[in-house]
């Protein structure tokens, strides 16, 4: 079979990202949002460089557009925040489309809505062009602390657990006519939060002292061979390079 199949959070293809290493990804994203906020917000060229730079890696990583868009949704509450500024930002005001508006303001919602998307669209390249074990390798090959890495692994792999849980305990409730209609049914839903709580925290001991009963130390063993060389380096360092000449410029002009 060819071509790409998508799962919740990778899409599994062959690209040139999909093969390059994790830490190399990790390093090119943590230096391409560094150039992103460090450029002045009124800079509005350099943020259009950063969009074609970041379409152009969305186009070589082969995406689907439609799951793109999909996770692009993780930034509306920073948006929906941003949108306000206009209106409760300071003087001096502007009169468009009826609305006084706050010219400081509608230069820090700018400034939000433009970094958060390109920080956001970058990070969905990464994510989705690698697998969460060699995310989780990648973190431990730049020192992340092993105690942080071993967390955020137990949390990927259980949240799909959880969700099973809650979607089990909705259909459980509503089988028993829960019909969450007025605010004095809020208590049912309370409860089930507390159970939910009780048996993700008791799953999570089970968990816990069956791999110190199989030998678990702390971190997980290493089953992952990503070795990185010189040509890894280039091709992932070249945007966020260019990015950071792009910001080079903009801090000067």
């Amino acid at each position: 079979m060819s071509g790409s199949h998508v799962h919740a959070l990778t899409v599994h293809g062959h690209s040139p990202l999909h093969r390059l290493p994790a830490r190399v990804k990790l390093v090119a994203l943590g230096l391409f949002v560094v150039a992103v906020v460090a450029t002045p917000r009124h800079q509005l060229w350099a943020f259009a460089v950063y969009a074609l730079l970041v379409t152009m890696v969305l186009v070589v990583a082969e995406l689907p557009a439609k799951f793109v868009l999909k996770r692009m949704g993780l930034e509306v509450p920073f948006v929906a925040f941003a949108l306000f500024l206009p209106f409760v930002g300071g003087a001096p005001r502007i009169t468009a489309w009826g609305l006084m508006l706050s010219i400081e303001g509608i230069w820090a919602a700018w400034n939000i809505i433009a970094k958060a998307t390109l920080g956001t669209a970058a990070s969905i390249v990464v994510i989705a062009t690698t697998e969460t074990p060699h995310i989780l390798r990648g973190l431990g090959q730049l020192r992340l602390p092993p105690t942080m890495v071993a967390v955020a692994g137990f949390m990927v792999r259980y949240l799909e657990v959880v969700g099973d849980e809650v979607r089990r305990m909705r259909i459980a409730m509503a089988a028993r006519g829960y019909q969450p209609t007025w605010l004095g049914q809020a208590k049912a839903l309370a409860v089930a939060g507390g159970a939910l709580f009780i048996r993700s925290y008791e799953r999570g001991e089970r968990v816990h002292q069956a791999m110190l009963a199989r030998g678990f130390t702390g971190a997980m063993p290493d089953l992952i061979d990503d070795h990185a060389d010189r040509s890894d380096w280039a091709v992932a360092l070249s945007v966020p390079l260019s990015a950071w000449l792009v910001a080079a410029l903009a801090v000067a002009a």
